[in-house]
């Protein structure tokens, strides 16, 4: 399945510390109209469809933008969000009517203190937890997505448990771009990858254990050994993006390997550099090279 990444635009209800578009020039909401447009020009290319912004959700016509994908006939309709609206069981009843089919959830920390003072939204982790206990309840499938940030690589294992007791079908751990407000708090916010993976793989393993389907994106293959069908970029279908004209792109694949991410001359003698893709292109800025070694 081809699938449709539109964005909507930047507004959001939190201020998350490594929040990839805080330097966006646009900060608004994109006009209803022009997204219309999009999604009718991608629909004899695209199957499916994810919304996403900043929050899709806060936008005065979320449902009506859901219910024109149902009508072009998108079959998977995903909506990529903070969750904090779904905390709402009616707004869930009214998403779902509209034809929203899948739901992808962020949440950050293993509590409310750790989540909140990364999104910086008062009270956004008890949303979240009862957003997706509500859209479980109502039987729909939860892929939550989780950013791997120096406050809480540590406790990537305890947000696996509480993403098991919620019962999401799939998470995903999700290594910071340096970009935007997590370029500006880098200190803060990018740990080094070899130190975060002993947690990834043992937050991993617990959704494993518990038959969710697991992921962890943005890693280098050298860093993954053992554990390389749960590299994320593998399993991304096939996407384009219709949002700004810095965010088009009708191969976000071809986009990511050749201007997002980086490799370095090592990786020609290792045994998995044709399929992986290397770390974010700002990281080795910060640490280096130095950790990946060939295999």
């Amino acid at each position: 399945m081809r699938r449709l990444d539109l964005k909507c635009g930047f507004s959001c209800n939190n201020n998350c510390m490594f929040c990839v578009q805080a330097d966006s020039k646009f900060h608004g909401n994109r006009p209803f109209g022009d997204l219309v447009a999009d999604l009718k020009s991608a629909r004899p290319d695209c199957d499916g469809i994810v919304l996403t912004g900043g929050e899709v959700t806060i936008r005065s016509d979320f449902l009506d933008l859901v219910k024109s994908a149902k009508d072009l006939g998108y079959e998977k309709i995903q909506i990529q969000t903070n969750g904090r609206m779904f905390s709402s069981l009616e707004f869930c009843r009214r998403t779902i009517s509209a034809g929203a089919n899948e739901f992808s959830p962020a949440i950050h920390g293993c509590c409310a203190e750790q989540h909140d003072s990364l999104t910086r939204a008062r009270g956004s982790w008890s949303e979240t937890v009862k957003g997706i206990r509500n859209l479980k309840q109502l039987g729909q499938y939860v892929i939550t997505n989780t950013v791997v940030v120096k406050p809480n690589y540590r406790d990537l294992p305890k947000i696996a448990n509480l993403l098991v007791r919620l019962g999401v079908d799939q998470f995903q751990f999700a290594f910071v771009h340096p970009m935007g407000n997590a370029w500006k708090n880098a200190g803060l916010m990018v740990p080094k990858k070899s130190d975060a993976i002993p947690y990834i793989k043992e937050g991993l393993d617990i959704g494993i254990a518990s038959g969710i389907q697991v992921m962890a994106e943005a890693i280098p293959l050298c860093l993954m050994e053992g554990y390389e069908s749960y590299v994320a970029e593998s399993a991304i279908p096939e996407t384009m993006i219709r949002g700004t004209k810095m965010q088009n792109t009708d191969d976000f694949a071809k986009d990511r390997k050749e201007s997002g991410k980086t490799k370095f001359k090592r990786c020609k003698s290792c045994s998995v550099d044709s399929v992986c893709e290397g770390p974010w292109r700002e990281y080795p800025e910060l640490f280096g090279e130095e950790e990946f070694t060939p295999r």
